[in-house]
């Protein structure tokens, strides 16, 4: 907003500031020079006329407002008598002071009626249309906004600035014609690098989008490569390493989510187990684990389940089932069913913790929830067998008889059991 009331000001000093110096009538001739390379016959600018627009200035000016719109109506009254010069000048301060009521609709229609006029200075008109466009996009009507640019773009015999680039790239965005916009960000950006300057970062931010919304995932990277580069914040290497994993640079994807966990970038838990999530892919599950448990330590992550069955599941993956007992333990007491009991059996068996395997086995059947009982029978059968308990051996084996999933190898089971049972109590009888 106030972007836009400097833009007006200096418009309007523009073409009122020269009459202060000689206290006289603005002459056609210096309008003309003053408005540039206009063909047009500028009329003068009579003092009676200019000291009424004055005033009404001095009286807005000094807080008054709906005085200066007073004297406005005043001098309005007379509008047949003005030339269009004056008028333009009329409505250019009736446009200035609805603006500054924040009266958009009023301000608009005061600066069309500027551009209306024909013997204007060319200036006068390239900067009015402009502002118009930058009204119309306040307001959200954006394909107006677009005609007023058209227009605008028509009669300027300038080459655009960066800035004027990026208004039109907005605009276009903001309209979805994202190629439109696309085309004008590019220019803007190639116009300052031919400089040897920097994009400014909300421009490499508009290229993004577009990017984004036209499909190109690989110049979306690109642009935060650069975004990375050049600004450096922590949700840049976050979009980045995400990038990389949806073009398929997994390689990439990991080194720059772990520059920037080492950075101290990444904080919130889902990209703190994004982290780990990377590290599991890619083959290295005990950095994953470790990071889980400093992170739920330091009341990063919360300790629910997924989390801690990812712990148990890294160290397990790492051939460290030492390590996973814990995370399993705390997963089992707040679990509902006996899940994380079934894989509490499997690390105690893993460990030959023949005692705990049976019990956390024996757990893990009574709380149900577990999708494969036949297993739970297996493990309770071989740890009763390392246990020299085969009467209890046998029975496990012959429960898990009864599974699909664990028939075939509890019938193995049983019979090796079987045969071992004898030549113990043959062994025992000779004792």
């Amino acid at each position: 907003m106030k972007k836009l009331v400097l833009s007006f000001l200096t418009l309007g000093a523009c073409f009122i500031a020269p009459i202060t110096y000689s206290g006289q009538a603005l002459a056609a001739d210096d309008a003309v020079k003053s408005a540039g390379k206009s063909t047009v016959k500028v009329p003068a600018m009579r003092n009676r006329v200019y000291t009424q627009l004055a005033r009404a200035q001095k009286v807005a000016d000094d807080g008054d407002r709906a005085g200066g719109l007073a004297i406005l109506d005043e001098v309005k009254e007379r509008i047949d008598s003005m030339n269009s010069y004056e008028q333009a000048m009329l409505w250019n301060f009736y446009g200035f002071m609805y603006y500054a009521d924040e009266n958009i609709s009023q301000a608009i229609a005061s600066f069309e009626n500027v551009v209306a006029q024909e013997a204007i200075p060319e200036s006068l008109r390239l900067s009015t249309l402009y502002s118009l466009a930058q009204l119309s996009m306040q307001q959200g009507n954006f394909q107006q906004t677009i005609a007023y640019l058209d227009k605008w773009q028509n009669a300027n015999t300038k080459p655009l600035t960066g800035n004027q680039l990026m208004f039109l790239a907005n605009v276009h965005y903001q309209a979805k014609d994202y190629k439109a916009s696309l085309i004008s960000v590019n220019k803007a950006i190639a116009l300052v690098e031919a400089k040897g300057e920097q994009p400014k970062e909300n421009w490499l931010i508009l290229q993004r989008a577009n990017y984004y919304e036209l499909k190109q995932p690989e110049k979306v990277t690109q642009v935060l490569e650069q975004l990375v580069r050049l600004y450096s914040k922590p949700e840049y290497w976050v979009q980045l390493a995400g990038m990389y994993g949806e073009i398929g640079q997994e390689d990439k994807q990991l080194a720059i989510m772990e520059s920037a966990w080492q950075a101290g970038y990444i904080t919130s838990a889902q990209q703190l187990v994004s982290l780990a999530q990377l590290y599991r892919y890619h083959g290295v599950p005990y950095k994953a684990a470790n990071l889980l448990e400093k992170a739920i330590d330091q009341g990063e992550v919360v300790a629910n389940e997924r989390h801690l069955e990812m712990i148990a599941m890294a160290y397990m993956a790492a051939k460290d089932d030492k390590k996973a007992i814990p995370a399993l333990q705390q997963a089992s007491k707040i679990a509902e069913n006996g899940k994380f009991d079934a894989q509490l059996a499997q690390s105690y068996l893993n460990l030959e913790q023949w005692q705990d395997a049976i019990d956390a086995a024996e757990k893990a059947i009574e709380r149900g929830g577990v999708k494969r009982i036949g297993d739970m029978h297996l493990v309770q059968g071989m740890s009763h067998f390392h246990l020299k308990q085969f009467a209890e051996a046998l029975d496990a084996f012959s429960a898990a008889q009864s599974f699909q999933e664990s028939a075939k190898t509890a019938d193995q089971w049983f019979k090796y059991v079987k045969r071992e049972q004898g030549q113990y109590e043959r062994l025992a009888m000779l004792n």
